[in-house]
């Protein structure tokens, strides 16, 4: 499957106005998460990338997640509903819709605006060096797929 190239400012924008269509009254059609929660999750992504907030995980841990998780994040195949995501991604609490709706925009702007010679190589929080193509398809899978979860 081909996925939205978010290193292209048409298409960045044609994913930020699909996240601008979402209200904080959005419901899911599948899951638990609500809409801002969801994009609290997507953040999370960003997060990794752009800040030290979370730990990254050394030795047999991160052999696992490059063995078995890899793949499943940046390969092409759309990911299944409700299938189970790292501890780091699990967002219980309540979150500001309008915050974490403009969090996950500026990233989405941040990384159009770097690009792809930006992302050639880079190190992945987990998976180790990714291509540009294989942060394209973790960044834009996963955004398309919770936003089809919100019907958008």
């Amino acid at each position: 499957m081909s996925w939205k190239n978010l290193f292209n400012a048409k298409e960045c924008q044609a994913t930020i106005d699909r996240i601008n269509t979402l209200t904080k009254d959005t419901p899911h059609l599948w899951g638990k998460m609500n809409v801002a929660q969801m994009l609290a999750h997507c953040n999370v992504t960003y997060e990794l990338v752009y800040t030290d907030k979370h730990p990254k995980p050394k030795g047999f841990q991160k052999f696992m997640i490059k063995l078995f998780a890899k793949n499943v994040v940046v390969g092409p195949k759309p990911y299944k509903r409700n299938t189970r995501t790292a501890p780091m991604f699990l967002i219980a609490d309540q979150r500001e819709f309008d915050t974490e709706k403009q969090r996950l925009i500026d990233y989405l702007k941040k990384t159009q605006q770097l690009g792809e010679a930006h992302f050639e190589g880079k190190e992945s929080h987990a998976f180790g060096a990714l291509s540009a193509k294989e942060w394209n398809t973790l960044f834009s899978k996963h955004l398309d797929h919770h936003l089809q979860q919100f019907g958008v």
